[in-house]
């Protein structure tokens, strides 16, 4: 029974270069992934790189009380506005009862992304009354110039466009103004007329009852002279009174509001609500394949948003430009005003006209996503430099130098040669954890933020710790009375266990932290996962490998005082074949694997 135990170890302790060629490839492989990717350096948080930080702060509105439950459902929308716009790694979360922090990186999208969060009042259709430039643009029309409110230009070309654009524009509610170069068209037609080129197409709806006909006297009566004067003197060229712009009213009440387009600010006397925000039910950008269309916005409503905006289609086609728009009002400001041709019905729509992609995943994330539970005002805006984030990197940095300088000291004082294997294999799983987590920034969004570096240095003495395992049990038996290769094998099934049982508490604290908790103490808790994970790697195949092809070394096999594995050094008993062995002539030859 004893030869067949030999021969298996035997064989497993001959092909150690199999285990270092696999990490070896494996090592190479992702590096060359990284590289190839662009990535070669792994994503900063906010408290690295330099971002912004946003406290906002809830407000009841009519019907909707400040709790947990229309906390979480805000934060849950404002993830989805910032994940719809691309950012990676913006962190949205409640801060007390009544606070959200929102924490968005520099870089991609960041500034729209602050806009679009800072931006959360509810979302409303309203009909155009009026509208017109203002300010230094009100004295030079431009007649390729509309009030879209999404910063594209109407387009060229179109005769029909162009000749609403030249219609005069005053401060009257019932005054033409310039063209809306976006139309709305109903997306279940599979011939619906072709909006003018570059106009964009899109659907929604508005009670009957809500949407007053297009005029002035909708309003009627005192409010109608007071709003036709807050109209007049309105100039949204101006921040106070943009601020200030539709400030208060309700829902089903005409208002005035403000709205940029090529750089330029329009006016808008608007009627009523006649679609709410909630009543989108999904609203995404696509690209006309098919068509000149470019990219447009398509939307579906539920059924009571089918049936306010068919109304309020129906009643808008009718009339002549401004009077036939519909402006999306998000937060006071009009972020689109396309105009309607025909009544849409089908409870599906498109909005599409000189869109750009980013123009036309902007206007569909407030679309989806525009509706909040509650009102929120911005209580501070903090702004992350990059060179206070560069100070704090090099800060852990300078830490985790300053933990793995004393940890190889400690090794080479108490290991001596041993201390080799422990570097290099703190080398190895090194370049493994910085090329992964380089790679996990594009793949996952994954951002190494302050806490994240804490992990790491705290995964330099876990990982450190089981490199002393095994040593450890390598020198007791070599105390035993063992030589080097034999105690390199007997020693690895006792430090497994050991290494494998200390591990899995270290990933499973890991991974529970990673679950109940919010925001950058995840980092710390990837991380640690992470480099858990690697350590079990590297210990497999790298350092128990190292060691079967060290122990066949000269150096190390005849216990140098330097190799850190010397019998005297270490207190070895006489070898275990004389203590042993029974006295008599009866006494049978030592055990082979003692030799």
């Amino acid at each position: 029974m004893a030869a067949p135990k030999k021969g298996r170890s035997a064989s497993a302790q001959s092909k150690p270069g199999r285990s270092l060629a696999l990490i070896l490839i494996a090592i190479v492989a992702l590096t060359a992934g990284m590289f190839a990717s662009g990535h070669r350096t792994p994503r900063l948080g906010i408290d690295l790189a330099g971002g912004t930080s946003i406290t906002l702060k809830a407000k009841a509105d009519q019907g909707s009380a400040i709790n947990k439950a229309n906390m979480d459902t805000a934060v849950d929308i404002m993830n989805r506005r910032v994940n719809g716009l691309g950012v990676s790694e913006a962190e949205v979360q409640t801060q007390g009862t009544d606070h959200i922090i929102v924490n968005i990186p520099k870089g991609t999208n960041s500034k729209e992304a602050q806009q679009q969060v800072g931006t959360t009042a509810k979302l409303y259709f309203r009909p155009v009354l009026a509208s017109e430039p203002t300010g230094a643009a009100a004295k030079t029309p431009s007649p390729s110039t509309s009030p879209s409110g999404s910063g594209s230009p109407s387009p060229s070309g179109s005769p029909s466009a162009k000749e609403k654009a030249s219609s005069s524009s005053t401060a009257s509610p019932t005054a033409s103004a310039t063209s809306q170069g976006r139309a709305v068209t109903d997306a279940l037609k599979a011939d619906s007329t072709p909006s003018p080129s570059g106009s964009p197409s899109a659907t929604s709806s508005a009670d009957s009852k809500a949407s007053p006909s297009p005029s002035a006297s909708s309003s009627g009566g005192t409010d109608t002279t007071k709003l036709q004067a807050q109209y007049a003197a309105l100039d949204c060229s101006k921040p106070d009174q943009r601020s200030k712009a539709g400030q208060g009213a309700k829902p089903g009440e005409p208002t005035v509001a403000c709205g940029e387009n090529n750089k330029i600010w329009y006016k808008y006397l608007l009627g009523p609500a006649g679609v709410d925000g909630t009543e989108v039910k999904k609203a995404q950008a696509v690209f006309d394949t098919q068509g000149a269309s470019g990219w447009q916005v398509q939307m579906n409503f539920n059924s009571s948003g089918t049936k306010k905006f068919a109304d309020i289609t129906s009643q808008l086609a009718k009339n002549q430009q401004p009077q036939n728009e519909f402006g999306i009002v998000l937060d006071g400001d009009v972020v689109s005003s396309p105009f309607v041709q025909t009544a849409i019905t089908g409870g599906q729509a498109e909005i599409s006209g000189s869109f750009t992609q980013q123009e036309a995943q902007s206007l569909a994330n407030m679309l989806s996503y525009g509706a909040l539970p509650l009102s929120f005002k911005e209580d501070t805006v903090t702004t992350v430099t990059a060179a206070l984030g560069g100070e704090q990197l090099r800060a852990g940095l300078l830490a985790g130098a300053i933990g793995l300088a004393l940890v190889v000291l400690y090794l080479v004082i108490y290991y001596r040669g041993l201390s080799l294997v422990a570097m290099a294999s703190l080398l190895v799983s090194a370049i493994l954890t910085y090329v992964i987590m380089s790679l996990l920034g594009p793949a996952i969004g994954f951002a190494l933020n302050l806490p994240a570096v804490c992990g790491a240095i705290v995964a330099i003495g876990i990982t450190a710790d089981s490199f002393i395992v095994y040593f450890e049990r390598i020198r007791d038996e070599i105390r035993e009375g063992r030589t080097l290769r034999p105690a390199v094998e007997r020693a690895w099934p006792r430090a497994r266990r050991t290494i494998l049982v200390s591990d899995f508490v270290s990933f499973l604290a890991a991974a529970v932290l990673f679950i109940v908790t919010v925001g950058k103490v995840q980092g710390f808790a990837f991380t640690l996962g992470l480099t858990t994970v690697l350590d079990v790697v590297v210990v497999f195949l790298f350092t128990k490998p190292l060691m079967t092809l060290l122990a066949r070394r000269k150096f190390w096999a005849s216990g140098h005082k330097w190799s850190g594995l010397d019998p005297e050094g270490l207190g070895a008993k006489p070898p275990l074949r004389r203590t042993r062995r029974p006295a008599g002539p009866a006494a049978g030859p030592a055990d082979p694997k003692e030799a």
